[in-house]
């Protein structure tokens, strides 16, 4: 349902619940596994999702959407279903790694959300990417209004989610959903370069990154406390305290 690999320092999560990778309970109790892996392991310093389908992951499943409402308790069952999801992403967005999303083909709905609650996203300029839930009288429930709305504006949001429209990954990219976009056939060796590259900072480093950009969109913290801290903290690591000196060694040669 969801396989998980390490090279190096990477994580890689491939989606693989054929043909669409549509969420239910059991696929999120596996990402959970997912994270539970990656938490334990301190070495590891990006996670990269992606998927072995077409699809990068279509949203929830709506045939057992319809079972919860007919057949599993009816409404509350689903917004339990949904809560779930919502936590889920809340998990992956607080994850002391850093979180690639490589969306190389649709990502909807809860998809999407998904790969909002990541760090990076990456995309096939083909792919096609929204958050189409007012097809079936619904609102984005996990997270879609509000992590839209802050990364790309109201505008954006408005126009995606009330229009109800799906944008091509290479939109996405000139509206800000995602911050790369390449051809297709590009893309696995794109997404593994950028991993790549951040997995060669510090794991603390990263994390202490991560927590700042965070701080940002926090009205209870102040992120420019946030940043002292985290620098008083690194200074006192070998890695960084290696680095600085490894940059002046170079700078001396």
């Amino acid at each position: 349902m969801i396989d998980l690999e390490r090279q190096g320092e990477i994580a890689i999560a491939t989606l693989n619940r054929a043909p669409v990778n549509a969420i239910h309970p059991e696929w999120m109790a596996r990402f959970h596994q997912v994270l539970d892996a990656i938490e334990r392991d301190p070495a590891i310093s990006v996670l990269h999702i992606r998927s072995a389908h077409k699809v990068f992951c279509a949203g929830y499943d709506i045939a057992w959407m319809r079972d919860n409402l007919r057949q599993r308790g009816g409404p509350q069952t689903q917004i339990d279903d949904t809560l779930d999801l919502q936590n889920l992403n809340f998990r992956i967005a607080r994850l002391p790694k850093v979180v690639l999303c490589e969306i190389g083909g649709a990502a909807l709905g809860g998809g999407f959300e998904l790969a909002l609650s990541g760090d990076l996203r990456i995309a096939a300029d083909e792919a096609m990417i929204g958050l189409p839930e007012a097809n079936l009288g619904q609102v984005p429930g996990a997270g879609g209004t509000q992590r839209l709305t802050r990364l790309c504006g109201p505008g954006v949001a408005a126009r995606l989610i009330l229009g109800c429209e799906s944008v091509s990954g290479a939109e996405a990219r000139q509206l800000g959903m995602v911050q790369w976009s390449v051809p297709k056939a590009d893309l696995p060796a794109k997404a593994r370069a950028i991993a790549e590259r951040v997995a060669t900072f510090p794991v603390n480093t990263l994390a202490e990154i991560k927590g700042c950009i965070a701080a940002q969109g926090d009205h209870g913290r102040n992120g420019f406390d946030r940043e002292m801290m985290a620098n008083h903290r690194l200074l006192h690591t070998p890695e960084t305290v290696a680095l600085i000196d490894a940059f002046l060694d170079r700078r001396k040669g």
